[in-house]
């Protein structure tokens, strides 16, 4: 005979499993949006009844519509006495669009579960509050890891003011990310590449330096991916000394240029169809910290930052680099070549910034690795 104890939590587990199944389901969702929806997070929702799927949805090109409005419209009346698993903390304000927390009221689900809060001082809490409120039985906290990591560039600009940004360095085994005569192409093989376009594509923006734009004439858009939505192309440049016959200069009106300088004047770019964000220098160079913050309160939550070397340095001893990918050829250049971080100011070994590893992968003859700072 089954005890009362024991049938329970047979229960419980079968239903912690599946909270876990659709929660990985609803995140993977929230991941197509990645790069193309900010300033809104990318959030996906399942509507689920009776262990079927009825509904699922994720923020939409641009940020609206919201997921939960999307999966209720798929459902249809089968939200009533359904669960609605969501990887954000439904909104409970009336912005462009009315509350999600409303609609999922409205549509009579029985159970929400979410993944994670919502710092959003619109929101913080009283998406849950008004769920409850309507007698929903609410969960949080599950697969709250993955939702902190997908959502760490929305958290960012509502914690801090500033957008999530992953550093891209691809160098040769010693270190360098080009010869002594501006030579890069390629340091890294075909997969390596394909990889970087990837990247580009679940970012809002690709950032470089003026010294990049002026070496290499990138065009910083995701190619070979089948994608429409390109990512916003970001130079950093004190004092605009870039070409107008550059390639982006000559399609910033087919895709967005924004450029962060100092006083200078920026009309003959504007002409062309860049956007100009004005910046503070400091000791002549744009001061990186506030420079993300212009570019969050532009509604930038994702940057790919790729160089070059001095851009790389600031951005690490300011303290602003989230996450680093580092793609590295089997090709040596010597010393003379061009490091691929700039000066640090590291006098001290115990003073060096501290990283660490959290994947590793061979790509070709390439190994790829990815590092948090310590």
């Amino acid at each position: 005979m089954i005890s009362t104890n024991s049938s329970a939590n047979c229960v419980r587990m079968q239903n912690q499993k599946n909270d876990a199944r659709f929660m990985a389901l609803a995140l993977s969702l929230g991941r197509r949006g990645m790069g193309r929806v900010w300033p809104n997070p990318a959030v996906g929702c399942v509507i689920v009844k009776d262990e079927v799927i009825v509904g699922r949805g994720h923020t939409a090109d641009g940020g609206r519509p919201h997921a939960e409005t999307q999966a209720l419209a798929q459902a249809g009346v089968a939200a009533k006495g359904a669960t609605a698993y969501v990887t954000l903390e439904p909104c409970s304000h009336h912005g462009k669009t009315p509350p999600c927390a409303q609609a999922l009221i409205t549509a009579g689900v029985a159970q929400v579960v979410v993944a994670t809060g919502d710092p959003n001082p619109k929101v913080s809490g009283t998406g849950l509050a008004m769920l409850r409120a309507a007698g929903i039985n609410v969960r949080t906290g599950v697969l709250k890891d993955q939702a902190d990591a997908d959502h760490a560039g929305f958290f960012l600009t509502q914690i801090k003011g500033r957008p999530f940004v992953t550093l891209k360095l691809a160098t040769t085994v010693d270190g360098h990310i080009a010869t002594r005569t501006g030579d890069s192409q390629w340091i890294t093989g075909p997969q390596s590449r394909r990889l970087v376009h990837a990247m580009r594509a679940r970012h809002d923006a690709v950032m470089v330096g003026a010294g990049t734009v002026r070496a290499d004439d990138p065009m910083l858009d995701v190619r070979d991916m089948g994608i429409k939505f390109q990512p916003v192309r970001v130079v950093v440049s004190s004092d605009l000394n870039l070409r107008l016959s550059s390639k982006l200069a000559q399609t910033a009106k087919d895709q967005p240029v924004w450029l962060c300088h100092g006083a200078v004047d920026v009309g003959p770019w504007v002409q062309r169809g860049a956007i100009s964000i004005p910046c503070t220098l400091t000791q002549g160079s744009v001061d990186i910290a506030l420079a993300l913050q212009n570019l969050a309160s532009a509604g930038l939550t994702r940057i790919f930052c790729e160089g070059g070397g001095a851009l790389a340095a600031s951005l690490i001893k300011a303290g602003l680099v989230d996450e680093m990918v580092t793609f590295q050829g089997p090709k040596l250049i010597g010393a003379d070549g061009l490091p691929g971080v700039g000066s640090l100011g590291v006098t001290a070994l115990k003073d060096a910034p501290q990283l660490t590893l959290i994947e590793q992968r061979q790509l070709g003859h390439d190994v790829m690795q990815r590092w948090q700072f310590a």
